[in-house]
């Protein structure tokens, strides 16, 4: 049976692709993926860019990672949190997405779930949006524009350029041909096309000035193959390998920066190959100019998931979370995939021995891992500190939740009667120590609630079983006249039914 045109546009919004240099051009890695190693990179002077759905990644990295990325690049994405307040249909097409929750988010979640959001007045941001794109359209870019230097006011327009080039559809834009490309004013795959702009090219030069000249020429660097599902479990919608390119000088231990580039859906490498990392152009210009380049892969996810705010959905497209396929946290540095991709680019700086405050060594395992407390919905986590160590990563199920500064976390959130497997690892300025050894966990028996009441949001409020925080989150999130169900735990009301707080 054929998609009902609405169902094909659905799905065709979230597609983005690649095109063609050929593949040989660069001399490839065994392909049994060997673990990811740490080059001599300042992982403070970051960057990191995406195509829609990797542009929407880009922009969650830059805000929740602010002391890491130093410059974002956004080719047809969105603003920060969108699909955390609304059905993710409400962030593409010809919308103009309110960003006043955003902001607002963001200084509520500032120095906790997200870094501070001063550090932002120190990235350049780069914005691209092609006026034929009909799928992630001008109205929303413009969106991340004043999310940036409107509403928000968090960096100096003087920090951004955005580039709207006339007659682009939803694409990657280059200035130069590979094979099987779309037009520049089409909206196909591989979603890559000679524009006659240089979008990798333009966008690095505006992050980090003037660079060398690219290599049109053979490549001398490596495209390194490497174990992906180190950094995250199964189930998380990525893959278990990701590919990194690595310039010879970066590989012999000169000192090197790092560009984080993350495909569009559809774009991942089980489904096209190594189109998007070889035919954006992101390649050429970090040859010639001691760039790394990260490419994070995703896979495609044909599960059904609950999603922050658009109901149950599939990831069959193989997109980056945006949408909260993966929790509701998915745009915090708690996020699977954001501390996934954290940690990789922690590894690859785990060699720095530059100068600046990084260099010295990893520090060791934490040891002494143990669960002092639990509760029907968390679990308590404590450890002996590591010499050397200013934060930790707290691994839950092979998927980081948590960057405490301290010896301790509690995980919360959890289903009562649930068993967990924990690890702990240790991070300075050098990198992450390898994990500690695992312990596993359980949460208490669940207590039942006595009442559940389904009305609207307001409704709820008025009849006093929200405060007005949790108000203004849940409305904020499903809206204020969507229906929800809360039940009465003892003497608290919670959107849970087995009775966790209130999320």
């Amino acid at each position: 049976m054929s998609a009902s045109p609405s169902r094909r546009r659905a799905l065709s919004a979230l597609a983005f692709s690649l095109a063609a240099l050929p593949f040989a051009a660069l001399p490839l890695a065994a392909s049994a993926a060997p673990p990811l190693t740490g080059y001599n990179v300042d992982k403070t002077q970051s960057s990191v860019s995406g195509l829609s759905a990797g542009g929407f990644m880009a922009v969650q990295l830059g805000v929740a990672y602010s002391s890491i990325f130093k410059g974002v690049g956004v080719f047809a994405g969105g603003p920060y949190d969108c699909a955390g307040q609304r059905n993710y249909t409400g962030c593409m097409y010809s919308a103009s997405p309110s960003v006043t929750q955003t902001v607002t988010n963001m200084r509520n979640w500032s120095g906790n779930q997200i870094d501070p959001v001063a550090n932002i007045a120190n990235q350049k941001i780069y914005l691209f949006s092609g006026s034929a794109d009909t799928t992630v359209g001008t109205g929303v870019m413009n969106q991340v524009q004043a999310m940036y230097v409107g509403t928000g006011n968090f960096v100096a327009a003087a920090n951004v350029r955005y580039d709207k080039p006339s007659g682009a559809a939803h694409t990657f834009p280059t200035d130069f041909d590979s094979a099987g490309n779309n037009a520049c004013g089409t909206a196909a795959s591989p979603y890559i096309s000679n524009c006659s702009f240089d979008g990798a090219g333009t966008m690095l030069q505006w992050i980090y000035g003037t660079l060398a000249p690219r290599n049109n020429g053979t490549l001398g660097g490596t495209l390194v193959q490497f174990d992906q599902g180190e950094f995250i479990g199964a189930g998380k919608g990525m893959d278990t390998s990701g590919w990194a390119y690595v310039p010879a000088a970066c590989a012999a231990g000169q000192p090197c920066k790092l560009h984080v580039a993350l495909h569009g859906c559809q774009q991942n490498y089980a489904t096209i190959g190594s189109k998007f990392i070889s035919n954006t152009g992101y390649n050429r210009w970090a040859d010639s100019n001691q760039l790394i380049v990260l490419y994070p892969q995703t896979v495609v996810d044909n599960s059904s998931h609950a999603t922050a705010a658009s109901g149950s959905l599939a990831n069959p497209n193989g997109c980056f979370d945006w949408i909260g396929w993966y929790g509701t946290n998915f745009d915090q540095k708690a996020g699977v995939q954001m501390a996934a991709i954290k940690a990789m680019v922690d590894r690859i700086g785990s060699g720095f021995t530059g100068g600046g405050g990084g260099g010295g060594a990893v520090p060791a395992a934490p040891a002494g891992l143990a669960a002092t407390a639990t509760t029907s919905s968390s679990i308590t986590l404590g450890w002996s500190a590591s010499s050397g160590a200013t934060s930790y990563q707290v691994w839950r199920d092979g998927a980081q939740v948590g960057t405490p500064a301290a010896t301790s976390y509690t995980d919360s959130g959890l289903a009562p009667s649930s068993t967990h497997s924990y690890a702990v690892a240790a991070v300075n300025a050098s990198g992450a120590s390898a994990k500690s050894a695992p312990i596993s966990a359980s949460t208490q028996a669940g207590t039942t609630y006595s009442q559940a009441v389904t009305t609207t949001v307001t409704n709820h409020y008025v009849a006093g079983r929200l405060t007005v925080q949790q108000y203004l989150t849940l409305g904020g999130r499903i809206g204020y006249n969507a229906s929800v169900t809360l039940y009465l735990c003892g003497s608290t009301w919670t959107n849970s039914a087995s009775c966790a707080p209130f999320q």
